[in-house]
């Protein structure tokens, strides 16, 4: 239950992805004057580090975040020096990835990307003074992590770091008093039990309070389970009638090859989606530029493509 660190991956094609669209979600959200309430509820520790023993053993940066602002036509080799992020970018990046770069290089020094801030560091940079943060994690070194690293913002009653399971850690907080919330939702679905339990509390918070903004990422792999899960929560969200925006993106083949030697080679997470249940009616618009770059500077092969499907 506990073996998932995201540590690992920190940075990759899916953290890409899924920022991308989360500080864009936010972005749009904190525009209105009234307090928003922020909920993660699978939060990991907060920071990771690019140059770290975890990110350096699988390399997913390199293929991920990295290639934003310095393409690599190959994948580096696992053990290779962090390459340095370039003065200026080589591209003219879509907006929303503009931004996404800009606040990942606002958690480092000028000249190099060593840190990387996940959605934790990420919302909290958009806040407002008068907005809310709850931050849960029930892994219990990621959970004293995070502990440490929201310590060093000072935020006091700000942000909340909670040591429960996100999933029903959520129910007691919805609807908020100021009735505005978003939710965002990235478990491991290391556990089987996850693709159902996304679902379920989807469910039950559109029943508590159908006009929150919920933020679901899921990963695209070869199991029923996976597919069931955009599958469940468009129905969902259609029943309760209220609109919803899914986006993919694929950046490598899911096929399992053969070397000489007969050995089997898998091909990690090939591809990954969001789903937001009452989307900001700008985001649709916003991913439709962002998603075609995504695919141009993140493709592994030929296989690489994107999907952005919406009620409207």
């Amino acid at each position: 239950m506990f073996s998932y660190r995201h540590a690992f991956h920190a940075g990759n094609h899916a953290d890409v992805l899924k920022h991308t669209v989360l500080i864009a979600v936010l972005r749009h959200m904190v525009q209105k004057d009234n307090t928003l309430t922020v909920f993660d509820t699978h939060a990991g520790a907060g920071l990771y580090r690019l140059d770290g023993d975890y990110a350096q053993t699988s390399g997913e940066a390199v293929n991920g975040f990295l290639r934003l602002i310095a393409p690599i036509p190959n994948p580096a080799p696992s053990g290779k020096p962090m390459p340095q992020a370039a003065n200026s970018t080589k591209h003219t990046l879509a907006p929303a990835l503009q931004e996404y770069v800009d606040m990942v290089a606002s958690f480092n020094a000028k000249g190099s990307f060593k840190v990387y801030p996940g959605s934790p560091f990420l919302i909290q940079r958009l806040l407002r003074e008068h907005d809310k943060l709850k931050l849960f994690e029930l892994h219990p070194t990621d959970s004293k992590t995070l502990s440490a690293n929201i310590a060093q913002l000072e935020a006091g009653r700000q942000v909340a770091v909670l040591r429960e399971d996100g999933f029903e850690g959520l129910k007691k907080f919805l609807p908020p008093p100021q009735r505005r919330a978003l939710v965002l939702s990235d478990p491991s679905y290391e556990v089987k039990t996850d693709y159902a339990r996304v679902a379920a509390t989807m469910a039950d918070a559109l029943t508590r309070f159908a006009t929150g903004t919920y933020v679901v990422w899921h990963p695209i792999i070869a199991r029923p389970e996976a597919h069931d899960v955009p599958r469940k929560l468009k129905t969902l969200a259609t029943k309760a009638g209220k609109g919803w925006l899914h986006a993919t993106l694929t950046v490598k083949s899911s096929k399992i090859t053969t070397d000489d030697t007969g050995q089997e080679h898998r091909p990690g997470l090939p591809a990954s989606g969001i789903l937001v249940i009452n989307p900001p009616h700008t985001l649709k618009a916003t991913l439709q530029t962002a998603l075609p770059q995504m695919v141009k500077l993140l493709a592994q092969d030929e296989n690489a493509q994107f999907s952005l499907t919406s009620t409207d």
